[in-house]
């Protein structure tokens, strides 16, 4: 960024489960090292992001707003900058930073400041989920089932996740819904239905390997149960980025979708567990929300 900029960063202390007081010490000296002004505001509560980004883009006092922690935070700090000129920065800090491994961010905290100083902007989709916004990836089903388990126990990160999707995946069944395809109903069975804007749900875990956030389509990903046997190379072909080849998955692209239930179905939005609901209502909102993003990574075709 040039100079006289002033940037806000929202951080959630907590985001991954570990408190890591050098953030806001690396972040201000990077700040200072390239003279740029920066505020730093901490989450009290849920929510308090989004109140926090829509302030500082209604105020017109910051030239970006960078959101530091996980999807969740991401999702709320998108939700006070989506439909403004107000761009939105990631450094990500939580345990699954689904969104910035799609935008290929840094991992490392210290090379992701790097992004602060950038001056390039994408146009990113963003998509409604029964009026409330997703950036991400979000789903009904197994995964809905466990998110809405997930952190109950206090245990957190990638392998707090796995041990709770093998403990429950014997007990999730699939389950039939119809759906609307922009203008064409199908019946359908699924163990997983997942919304995607973006690649993955974090950890590298991508569900439609061939997403855009840049291109107005959402990809719907539908898959069936695998059987146990097979299960070892249906999680390879999910972390290698090729299960749209499973026999297993069927991936579809859409602008407005929804599904319909006989039963209240858990459901997330970008790993947030929802109340249970019998109708998904789904539509993408193309170009909504401007994000910043490293130069290498800024051509359309690579988001």
């Amino acid at each position: 960024m040039s100079e006289n900029k002033k940037v806000l960063f929202i951080i959630n202390r907590f985001s991954g489960g570990v408190y890591r007081p050098s953030i806001e010490g690396r972040i201000i000296d990077f700040c200072a090292l390239k003279k740029i002004e920066c505020s730093i505001e901490f989450t009290q509560a849920r929510g308090h992001a989004i109140e926090l980004a829509r302030n500082a883009s209604q105020s017109n006092e910051f030239t970006a707003v960078f959101a530091v922690g996980g999807d969740g935070t991401v999702n709320e700090v998108a939700q006070g900058l989506v439909g403004t000129k107000t761009p939105m920065g990631i450094l990500p800090n939580g345990s699954g930073n689904g969104l910035a491994r799609h935008l290929q961010l840094p991992m490392d905290f210290r090379r992701s400041l790097e992004l602060i100083g950038s001056q390039e902007i994408i146009d990113m989709d963003t998509f409604l989920v029964n009026g409330m916004l997703s950036v991400n990836v979000s789903g009904v089903g197994f995964d809905g089932h466990v998110a809405s388990l997930f952190g109950k126990n206090g245990m957190r990160g990638f392998f707090g996740y796995s041990k709770l999707v093998i403990k429950e995946f014997f007990s999730f069944h699939e389950f039939d819904f119809e759906a609307r395809l922009d203008d064409k109903k199908v019946s359908k069975k699924s163990f997983i239905v997942a919304l995607a804007n973006s690649s993955q749900f974090g950890n590298n875990a991508k569900v439609a390997p061939q997403a855009s956030v840049c291109d107005e389509w959402l990809d719907v990903c539908f898959v069936r149960k695998v059987p146990t046997l097979q299960s070892i190379g249906f999680g390879y072909n999910m972390f290698t980025g090729q299960l749209n080849k499973s026999q297993h998955v069927e991936i579809v692209k859409a602008k407005q979708i929804q599904l319909s239930f006989s039963k209240p179905m858990a459901f997330h939005i970008d790993g947030e567990t929802q109340s249970a609901a019998s109708t998904l209502d789904v539509k993408i909102q193309p170009a909504s929300l401007r994000v910043l993003v490293l130069e290498k990574n800024s051509r359309k075709n690579s988001v």
